[in-house]
């Protein structure tokens, strides 16, 4: 049996993935409320697939969205991004 997906859905498996595991359910951990906020603040003018697909990018680049890591970012970590 097929499950019923939305329209937006491709067959690509990492969005089904998320469509399947992560859209629509609720969320009340703090560190992935703020991924997600910052994942959306990175959408801007560009579609969500492309910022799925650089999540782990995203993650790395961004002490998987610590929010207690990132507020001692210094300077200079921040200047070599």
């Amino acid at each position: 049996m097929n499950k019923k997906r939305c329209a937006w859905c491709t067959d690509d498996p990492m969005y089904i993935a998320y469509h399947d595991t992560e859209w629509g359910v609720p969320i009340h951990d703090d560190r992935l409320l703020f991924e997600f906020l910052n994942l959306e603040g990175a959408q801007a003018g560009l579609s969500w697939f492309t910022i799925l697909k650089k999540r782990e990018n995203y993650r790395s680049l961004f002490d998987n969205f610590d929010p207690f890591k990132i507020a001692k970012y210094n300077s200079k970590k921040l200047k070599r991004y």
